[in-house]
């Protein structure tokens, strides 16, 4: 039986590093030459770049508090307004994209307080609010896994000492469980660097103003330059290699940590 539970996990793994080495295969002298001389190509890392951090600074501002709040509160419908910050992790980017648009556009309830947002969508901002709800989704689960392992003895000592609850957040409660909103804050982060579909539906595609990494991907499959899209594609393939040790380092930290 053991022999037999073997093939899916070697099948697993074949299509794992099969795709990978794939890709690392396509990596010639003569591409990699072309890349580093094509301005598109440069454009689309530091648009990646910028708009996923300038996300991730605001991902926290928003999923941080927002954990905190759902985890040492109790207030009626708590159940269904956690429910609710599952629903971006579940959704269809597209059927977020659309809902975005919808909600921020030039016939959305939002028009009538911000009326000039909507020329703003198909922009560098629209780029950056469709990963910041994707990525606050990401650190938001993350942020409430870390906060509830935390023994409320170290709260109640913060509040008895007379800091303020935020104070306590502050001083107490992030510095002891910043190993795992780090975690989330990589996992958010690798989630707005690979957003496409809301960022599609929000921002638009176009070259040179919304074109990020996953954007010019589709721009110049779409167009026949498979060189320039599989520059991009081992780009992003590189930097979730670096992600993904970041990650475990801190798990390993972690683990260290308890041990």
């Amino acid at each position: 039986m053991m022999k037999w539970a073997l093939v899916p996990l070697l099948l697993l793994l074949l299509l794992i590093v099969g795709s990978l080495t794939a890709l690392l295969f396509q990596l010639t002298p003569s591409l990699l030459s072309q890349l580093i001389a094509e301005p598109e190509f440069h454009f689309a890392i530091l648009m990646s770049l910028a708009t996923s951090l300038t996300s991730l600074f605001f991902a926290f501002l928003i999923a941080i508090p927002a954990a905190w709040v759902m985890t040492r509160s109790e207030f009626f419908g708590k159940r269904a307004v956690d429910a609710l910050f599952d629903l971006p992790l579940v959704t269809p980017p597209l059927v977020i994209g659309i809902g975005l648009l919808l909600l921020l556009g030039s016939q959305g309830p939002f028009s009538v307080i911000f009326p000039e947002l909507s020329r703003w969508l198909f922009s560098p901002l629209g780029v950056i609010i469709a990963q910041t709800y994707v990525a606050s989704a990401v650190l938001y689960r993350s942020a409430q896994g870390a906060f509830a392992a935390i023994d409320p003895a170290f709260v109640r000592t913060g509040l008895n000492l007379g800091l303020s609850p935020a104070k306590t957040l502050i001083l107490v409660e992030i510095p002891l469980c910043w190993q795992g909103l780090m975690s989330g804050g990589i996992l958010a982060y690798s989630r707005a660097l690979g957003e496409f579909g809301a960022t599609l539906m929000l921002a638009g595609a176009t070259r040179f103003k919304t074109e990020t990494l996953p954007m010019a991907i589709y721009l110049n499959i779409a167009s026949g330059d498979f060189s320039l899209a599989l520059g991009c594609a081992l780009i992003l393939m590189a930097l979730a290699v670096v992600l993904l040790l970041a990650l475990h380092r801190l798990k390993r930290r972690k683990t260290h940590a308890k041990s």
